[in-house]
């Protein structure tokens, strides 16, 4: 007769299955979240805890989501989740931003596919359809980011174009009104000829983008140094179409300059034997080269002040273009390309501008809206210098054709070169002079009280406080106004005759409350006394139809979210995005919070990086390289993905493919099967059975150890926001740790030993706090699995992982000589493994438990094993400890060269329960076939089932 001893062990029993199935098991998780409400269900459990608010940084309305998307939202929900379980109340309030470009693009799209002229639809209808889609959107992507795990007030999200926050943006405006610091004024613009729109710098984006050149001689009919008399200055420019607009040109004060005569030139050269030019010194060879000058001769060198007060001619003079073009010293002009002088046209560039203002010099206006010259630009006018499509015009050929009539174009060339386009319409953008709304950036301090809130600012990662710092310091008036129709208007009038803004905080009061009741449509449908009032008549003022900027509008969220709802507070904690928002929410934020409360709407500031493919480029349907995350979703699940987020540093740009994927989905694996022992080795867990840690081995003692130097990494980790760090520390502590050191030994001890024995009670009170710590830690990036691991074994209807707080773990656990003494075990330990598994790979072995390894060590390798034994921590029936120098043939490792290991086989007969190789295998009569202690262990239970033999 033999016995069945399978149904003796004390084997795993859970209904957590091996196979996560996550594409079907998170949304039935996501529908017990919804049923129990349970943002809701935090919200009541967090009363009266301090508050932890990340200002949700609103995306377009405009399309389904990306793998940005997904990177962005899963790391907000991350944090979320973090801090909520430090102890805090992280209410996450979503937000769309639904004016602007990028939705009135789209619906003009439509309209063209249709045949439908934009023009001839009555703008509050325009303005419907835009809300439409907007709406419809905003429901699309609300679903898809629920998908992803994200937990918030979904029910009551915020949108930039409900009426209560179109109203705030009113008033956001009204106080800038107010304060004086609102004007309008004439400035060069970035400007989209495609969507008829001035663009901020966070709507544009650079490309490559191939201009004509041309080297251009201004004739010197005023010199400020005899060397000069009879020369000429020369400008190189990628714009040749600016030439109308010039009125000055910038030299370098401290730069060598060079005056050449001329001797031979190439046949297609516009210079002539004799000329005399101007050039910076590093860069004359090239510049004669292009101008087509094979040979000269230098007749004197000045420094670049020696310019200073001298005059030129414009090329065209004659033509209706004799005005002087004076010389004048720029800070801007280098020594990288061109000829060491720059033609200002202070329409057509920032740095032209601010020159041509502080020297007095007039700011022409000779380009409008469309691309094309003003009628009253001479020679030039109806001109393109971008067609409607955003190709180039035929402004460029008719300049360079009348230049060279002129006999003072010297060189024509093609460059390929960055250049700005619009991220919507990926047309190339102009510089033009248009009259603008704008917010001054001194009037009223507003630079000096950014870069102060800014210093006062948390920036993570630190570099980021440097961008943003160098971004105010240097930048222009803030232009706020957009010539499109969806958006919040800019809500002012201006009297006829004086040009003066209406600032009357009644009128003000009188906008914004229609708006709040009717919406921004309001503005645009009705008669504007009844805004005004008595005190004003609407035939004497000007009723602006611009609208704003959308960057206002989000950069006022802080206004009509946090501090209009009760349960959030200003300023955030913390705002969130992509470094790019250095220039864009963080960036209009700051200055909307600065200009109207004096200080910054958050108290830090966290940025990631971008998501490229697996070979670090840029996602594009052309390359096929783009990851949607809906299809990683029905192919993992979301988990995946949030492990993704956190597996790189998410300050850096992200790299995401099908290969990186799967290397995920083993980590969550790792993960997933560590939990699935827990549960299983907890089946029938009760709180009787726990000991005190002092009751405990050495080996609980050292797991409950990692878990106090693990809690700290965990909480420093959520601090710092740096969950990579938190990943990596819990994934290596399961995988290596627990799976490969702690679990492997334990196993015997869970499965063999008797229920009561001290050894089983101890790992199954290990094993509950791991539990306990693990589905807590976890919770924040795998959201799906540790609740249905959790559920697993709290199964009861208000149950939730999510409703727990990172347990207390007792810095009594921690004790470090413990931990030094299992540094050298495991060093010992990780030689006889090692020299059972060549034992096993030469099929010498088939299981470690085969094995009795003589170990020779040093003497403080013996000292830390006393009390312990080896042969359990190893992993093998029996084991012997040797001090002293092992044999020339023992096994040793590289790294470890004072502990070989001899292999051997073990002596005895092997238990039939538990398999290992011991002699006290039949002694019990009524067990013959168990060792002694599984003898005793069978004896402790009543069922055992007799087999025919």
């Amino acid at each position: 007769m033999t016995a069945d001893y399978k149904s003796t062990l004390f084997l795993p029993k859970t209904e957590f299955p091996m196979k996560a199935g996550l594409p079907k098991r998170e949304p039935e998780l996501l529908e017990r979240w919804q049923a129990m409400d349970l943002y809701r269900v935090l919200r009541e459990d967090s009363k009266g805890r301090e508050k932890f608010i990340l200002h949700d940084g609103p995306p377009y309305a405009n399309g389904h989501l990306h793998i940005g998307h997904a990177l962005n939202k899963i790391l907000k929900d991350v944090i979320n989740r973090s801090q909520q379980m430090l102890g805090k109340d992280a209410n996450y309030v979503p937000g769309w931003d639904c004016h602007g470009l990028p939705i009135e693009w789209k619906i003009e799209e439509q309209y063209r596919a249709a045949g439908k002229d934009k023009d001839e639809v009555p703008i509050v209808e325009f303005r419907r359809e835009c809300r439409d889609f907007a709406e419809h959107w905003i429901t699309v992507q609300s679903d898809e980011f629920q998908r992803l795990g994200v937990i918030g007030d979904w029910k009551k999200p915020y949108t930039t174009m409900s009426y209560d926050a179109e109203a705030q943006i009113v008033r956001e405006l009204g106080k800038f009104i107010m304060d004086g610091s609102l004007y309008r004024g004439s400035k060069p613009v970035m400007w989209s000829c495609v969507e008829k729109t001035a663009l901020a710098e966070a709507e544009v984006e650079y490309d490559d983008h191939k201009s004509t050149t041309i080297d251009l001689a201004f004739p010197v009919i005023k010199a400020s140094v005899p060397e000069l008399e009879n020369a000429a200055i020369v400008i190189w420019t990628t714009t040749p179409w600016t030439i109308p607009g010039n009125r000055a040109i910038a030299f370098g004060a401290s730069m060598d300059y060079r005056v050449v005569e001329v001797g031979e030139v190439t046949e297609k050269s516009g210079a002539k034997p004799g000329d005399r030019l101007v050039f910076v010194a590093e860069l004359m060879e090239h510049a004669l080269k292009r101008c087509g000058v094979t040979a000269h001769k230098e007749v004197a060198q000045l420094k670049g002040a020696d310019l200073a007060g001298t005059v030129t001619s414009h090329p065209l003079r004659g033509q209706a273009y004799d005005f002087d073009v004076p010389l004048l010293a720029g800070g801007h002009v280098t020594t990288e390309q061109g000829t060491g002088f720059v033609h200002i046209a202070p329409g057509h560039g920032a740095d032209d501008w601010v020159l041509g203002i502080e020297n007095g010099i007039e700011v022409p206006f000779t380009v409008g809206e469309d691309g094309a010259y003003y009628d009253t630009v001479p020679l030039f006018a109806g001109k393109r210098v971008l067609t409607a499509d955003g190709k180039e015009g035929d402004a460029n050929g008719a300049v360079v054709k009348a230049l060279a009539e002129t006999g003072h174009l010297l060189g024509v060339g093609r460059l390929v070169h960055s250049y700005p386009h619009s991220w919507r319409s990926k047309a190339p953008l102009i510089f033009r002079n248009t009259p603008q709304w704008f917010v001054s950036m001194e009037t009223t301090g507003l630079r000096e009280t950014a870069l102060a809130a800014i210093d006062a600012t948390r920036w993570v990662p630190a570099s980021g406080k440097d961008r943003i710092r160098g971004m105010i310091e240097e930048r222009p008036d803030w232009v706020l106004s957009r010539q499109r129709a969806w958006g919040v208007p800019i809500t002012v009038f201006v009297h006829k005759e004086s040009g003066e803004v209406l600032r009357d905080q009644q009128v003000i009061d009188r906008i914004a409350d229609a708006v709040a009741e009717e919406g921004a449509d309001a503005w645009f449908d009705g008669d504007p006394q009844r805004f005004l009032g008595n005190d004003h008549k609407a035939g004497d003022y000007e009723k602006v139809d611009d609208i704003l900027d959308v960057w206002f509008d989000s950069g006022s969220t802080h206004a009509f979210v946090l501090e209009q709802r009760e349960d959030l507070a200003w300023p955030a904690s913390l705002y969130l995005e992509g470094s790019d928002q250095h220039r864009g929410w963080f960036h209009s934020s700051l200055l909307e919070s600065c200009g109207t409360r004096g200080r910054a709407p958050y108290d830090a500031v966290l940025t990631h990086g971008f998501v490229m493919d697996g070979e670090g480029r840029k996602m594009s349907k052309s390359l096929g390289n783009v990851v949607a995350p809906q299809k990683v979703i029905e192919q993992y699940g979301a988990d995946i993905l949030r492990i993704w987020v956190v597996s790189a540093d998410y300050s850096e740009d992200l790299r995401i493919s099908g290969e990186i994927l799967k290397y995920q989905a083993d980590s969550y694996r790792r993960l997933r099967n560590t939990l699935r022992f827990l549960l299983g080795n907890l089946a029938d867990f009760d709180a009787s059975e726990r000991l005190e840690p002092a009751e405990m081995p050495e080996l609980e003692r050292w797991v409950l150890h990692r878990l106090v130097e693990l809690d700290k990494v965990v909480r420093d980790a959520c601090d710092n926001f740096d969950f990579h760090e938190l990943f990596v520390a819990v994934h290596n502590f399961c995988a290596t740790d627990l799976s490969a050191f702690y679990f492997d030994i334990r196993k015997d001890a869970l499965y063999c030993d008797r229920v009561d024995s001290v050894r089983r009670r101890a790992a199954r009170t290990v094993l509950d706090v791991l539990f306990d710590c693990l589905t807590a830690w976890l919770a924040p990036v795998l959201c799906f699995t540790t609740e249905e691991a959790w559920l697993t074994r709290f199964p009861g209807e208000g149950e939730s992982v999510h409703r727990r707080v990172f347990p207390d773990v007792p810095e009594t656990w921690r004790d470090d000589a413990l931990a030094k003494k299992w540094q050298r075990v495991r060093r010992l330990r990780r030689v006889v493994t090692g020299a059972l598994e060549v034992e096993r790979r030469e099929k010498r072995i088939g299981a470690s438990l085969q094995a009795h390894p003589k170990v020779y060590a040093t003497a403080e390798d013996i000292a830390a094993l006393d009390g312990l034994d080896l042969a359990e921590i190893a992993i093998t029936s029996s084991a012997t400890l040797i001090e002293g120098t092992a044999p020339d043939d023992a096994f040793r490792l590289d790294d470890v060269v004072d502990i070989g290991v001899v292999p051997g086989f073990a002596d005895g007969q092997k238990c039939e329960r538990c398999w290992m190789i011991l002699d006290d295998v039949g002694r019990d009569p009524i067990y013959p076939e168990l060792c002694a202690r599984c003898a005793d262990a069978v004896a402790s239970v009543t069922h055992v089932v007799e087999v025919g033999g």
